[in-house]
């Protein structure tokens, strides 16, 4: 069994109490009058909830006690005088329990008062409308079922935040329950959106308890306005199939404007409108596009619709077809006396005009013939077609252009005789001829054939001026015309402007500005007056920003300036300081473009320096694979430099190409056959020498050795026919600027001799003196020092004049197919070495 509440237990203990006293003071009690009492007296409960009742005398021996009443038990304790019960789920608005005791043929009874109270568990704000105009009225209502008791209730209206109406309902009956709140907005543009509610409040701090709020769930009040007049909408009477014409609808006094749905249709095919809002108005425009099927009378159909409500307009438009007309030439481009047809025509129901001339019925084309004349050049025809389309006129036109093809012509007008032209400014000279096509024009003088630069600007001089004849010509023909060009002379010059330090860049262009305020507008002139300067004149920039007036050259010289300004009124002066800078500057003097390295010697950097103020410094670097550190040059280093001058003015480049010459060497020397020859026989010797720049190859042949032929380039040394005289050392020698190389190869001559002398007497006679008389021509014509043609004496005496007289005498034993150091071979050889030099045929 569950004990008794703690206001049981409190009741309990105030009943022992008055017990004691009442032992204490027995005979006062006795005299005072029995009384029942019910704790506690006044009791608020929650709807549903419990609650322990005290019910107790101060009867000493009461008969018999109760608590009546009719609510709910769910359990009970006694004692002697007292008895405490709890009751359960109390629903009921208000109820009095009593407590009674019977004593001494007595009733005592005590009467309570029990209320129940109810949170405000469900507040609900009737549904607003889906939209609500604006400027007129909707109604609010709250319900708050159950929640009482009503008289500590109080129920407030909201608009978001902001409280529309607020009321208590203090001073309804205890019994009362739940409330209803009700009350009547204009609807406004703001209220759109807003969010709408409502609030309990249940208040029960007087009774001990304390307060109870809660909520509606908020609702959102959409508003709108819209217009009772219709949409505007603006589109073309007639739409020509396949064309596109813009359609558009609009409409004013429109909230909200975003929320409003647009339907836009042309007949039954509907168009895709793109909205655009500017305020409380809303625009729709949308392409119509008109196709075959849809010829005829159709309707424009524009509907805007909000809250619900829709405002439509309708407009017709008629669909129509119209072909452009087609104009036809017989001759686009006829040459100049040619027939040419031009025709005119369009689709059925039009009537075609060409030039003015109508066809002679709708439907019909027009036509017309010119015999083509130079006149008729660039000639335009134009055909008109007219379409009647529901009661409104429609018309479309073609043009055409005719090309008539002539010979030039040379007008004075275009091209006159005679020109004048002042010196130095820039002109452009022209000299234009009719005809088709376009001729092409030729000017230059008989005498010098100096050419005019016709249609190009460019600085008029007195070399210019003479007689010129100018040929126009083109494919049907040439004209041609003696014209005179006078040139005069004589200088302008115009100067504003001036700081007192002006530095100029070399080749900038910038002129100097010296500005004098004055009027009339004085005359300025700057002129040097210390250092270099002195007397030059500073060239000045023109106020008016004339591209005529020239720029500075190279050559401005730095120094004080006196610039004087003048008028009729008197004059200032002002002393200017001049200096100047120049951007970087290499040229072939500076950084020759080719420059030359000995293998071997120390390696250095390229010679390659710039001109420039400040001092430009200069970078080089090579092409491709970078040049690797060694301290000899090899001929690996040969190759491209790209080399790079820099200051603060700018930049400037060259490439250099980097020769590497070596000396000679011969390295290859051989004979074919190898080994030797047979008499009679052929035999070739090969000379390959590696040098630069390429080496002059020479030879020295064993004495008395005839009929040697040499190659274009003396490296290869043929014999045809070999003697006993063609054996023995020859020597090839390689030789260029940087020295002299040689190597040598014996050839050996070998075989029967026995047809010498079954030749006979006569033959072998005839042989000697051949060959002695051919000696005596090689040794008094031939063998002189000099230059021959290998082409006329390859195959001649003088082919063989390698050597002197004394060719093969002296020298020093080189082995077979030994070299010689370079240099030391000349010496060696005891006599002249003479060498082919190639000569022009």
């Amino acid at each position: 069994m569950p004990g008794p509440s703690p206001g049981l237990c409190r009741a309990s203990l105030g009943l022992w109490a008055a017990l004691g006293l009442g032992l204490l003071g027995l005979s006062a009690v006795a005299q005072e009058p029995f009384w029942a009492d019910l704790q506690p007296r006044v009791a608020l409960v929650e709807r549903g909830g419990s609650l322990w009742l005290n019910c107790s005398t101060n009867c000493p021996r009461p008969e018999r006690g109760g608590l009546e009443t009719s609510l709910r038990r769910n359990g009970t304790q006694r004692g002697l005088r007292w008895l405490a019960r709890q009751l359960v789920d109390i629903r009921e608005p208000e109820t009095q329990p009593v407590c009674f005791f019977r004593c001494a043929r007595r009733t005592l009874q005590a009467r309570g008062l029990i209320r129940t109270f109810q949170r405000p568990d469900r507040v609900e704000l009737v549904p607003l409308p889906a939209w609500q105009p604006v400027g007129e009225n909707f109604t609010l209502s709250c319900r708050v079922p159950g929640a009482g008791p009503r008289g500590s209730l109080t129920l407030t209206l909201l608009r978001g935040a902001q409280e529309l109406i607020r009321r208590s309902f203090a001073g309804e009956p205890p019994r009362a329950r739940g409330a209803v709140l009700t009350a009547t907005v204009l609807a406004r543009r703001e209220d759109h959106g807003a969010n709408f509610s409502c609030r309990a409040e249940l208040d029960l701090r007087p009774h001990g308890l304390g307060l109870f709020e809660n909520s509606s769930a908020p609702r959102e009040l959409r508003t709108f306005a819209l217009s009772p007049d219709p949409p505007r909408l603006a589109a073309p009477r007639l739409l020509e199939v396949g064309s596109e014409r813009p359609v558009s609808c609009t409409l004013d006094k429109l909230f909200p404007a975003s929320e409003a749905g647009v339907y836009l249709a042309l007949g039954d095919h509907r168009l895709s409108p793109e909205i655009t809002l500017e305020g409380d108005a809303l625009v729709a425009t949308a392409t119509a596009t008109a196709n075959a099927e849809q010829e005829g009378a159709r309707q424009l159909v524009c509907s805007v619709t909000l809250g619900g409500e829709s405002r439509e307009t309708r407009e017709n438009v008629t669909v129509y077809s119209f072909p452009a007309p087609v104009l036809t030439l017989s001759e686009p481009s006829a040459p100049e006396g040619k027939v040419v047809t031009v025709t005119c025509a369009a689709g059925a129901g039009a009537l075609v005009t060409l030039d003015g001339i109508p066809a002679e019925v709708p439907g019909q084309p027009a036509q017309l013939q010119l015999n083509a004349t130079e006149d008729d050049d660039e000639r335009s025809f134009f055909c008109d077609a007219v379409l009647e389309v529901a009661g409104e006129t429609l018309s479309k036109n073609k043009s055409a252009e005719l090309r008539v093809l002539y010979a030039p012509r040379l007008d004075d007008s275009d091209c006159p005789r005679s020109w004048t032209w002042p010196e130095g400014p820039e002109q452009t000279l022209r000299c234009e001829a009719r005809g088709n096509p376009t001729p092409s024009v030729h000017c230059e003088r008989p005498d010098s054939g100096a050419v005019l630069a016709l249609g190009l600007l460019g600085p008029v001089t007195r070399a210019l001026a003479g007689t010129y004849r100018c040929t126009a010509a083109n494919v049907q023909g040439q004209a041609v015309k003696d014209v005179t060009l006078t040139v005069e002379y004589g200088p302008s010059f115009e100067e504003p402007s001036c700081p007192s330090n002006w530095t100029w860049v070399e080749g900038s262009g910038q002129l100097f500005s010296c500005e004098v305020d004055g009027k009339p507008e004085p005359s300025v002139e700057c002129i040097g007056s210390e250092g270099t300067s002195e007397g030059m004149l500073l060239p000045l920039a023109s106020s008016d920003s004339n591209p005529r007036v020239p720029s500075i050259s190279s050559d401005l010289a730095p120094g004080i300036y006196i610039c004087n300004a003048t008028n009729r009124h008197g004059s200032t002066v002002k002393a200017v300081a001049v200096s100047t800078e120049s951007p970087p500057q290499m040229d072939e003097s500076t950084c020759p473009s080719h420059q030359t390295w000995l293998e071997g010697a120390e390696a250095a950097a390229l010679a390659c320096d710039a001109r420039g103020r400040p001092s430009p410094q200069v970078r080089c670097s090579r092409e491709g694979v970078p040049r690797p550190q060694r301290l000899r040059v090899s001929r690996e280093d040969a190759g491209t430099y790209h080399c790079l001058a820099t200051n603060m003015h700018g930049t400037d480049t060259r490439t250099v190409t980097v020769g590497v010459e070596y000396r000679p060497v011969v390295a290859e020397l051989a004979a074919s056959p190898p080994g030797g020859v047979r008499p009679g026989g052929n035999f070739t010797l090969t000379c390959r020498a590696e040098a630069w720049p390429p080496a002059q190859i020479s030879w020295r042949a064993p004495p008395g050795a005839l009929n040697i032929g040499l190659s274009s380039n003396n490296s290869t040394l043929s014999v045809a026919g070999a003697m006993g005289s063609h054996g023995g050392e020859y020597e090839c020698a390689a030789t260029n600027a940087h020295g002299r190389h040689a190597r040598r190869i014996t050839v050996r001559v070998a075989g029967p001799w026995l047809w010498v002398a079954v030749g006979g007497a006569a033959g072998g006679a005839a042989l000697l003196a051949a060959g002695a008389g051919l000696a005596f021509y090689v040794q008094s014509t031939a063998c002189k020092k000099g230059e021959y043609n290998v082409q006329e004496a390859e195959s001649s005496g003088e082919a063989v004049c390698l050597n002197g007289a004394g060719g093969g005498a002296g020298g020093g034993s080189v082995a077979e197919g030994g070299t010689e150091a370079a240099g030391t071979a000349e010496e060696q050889a005891g006599g002249e070495v003479f060498a082919i030099q190639l000569t022009s045929a």
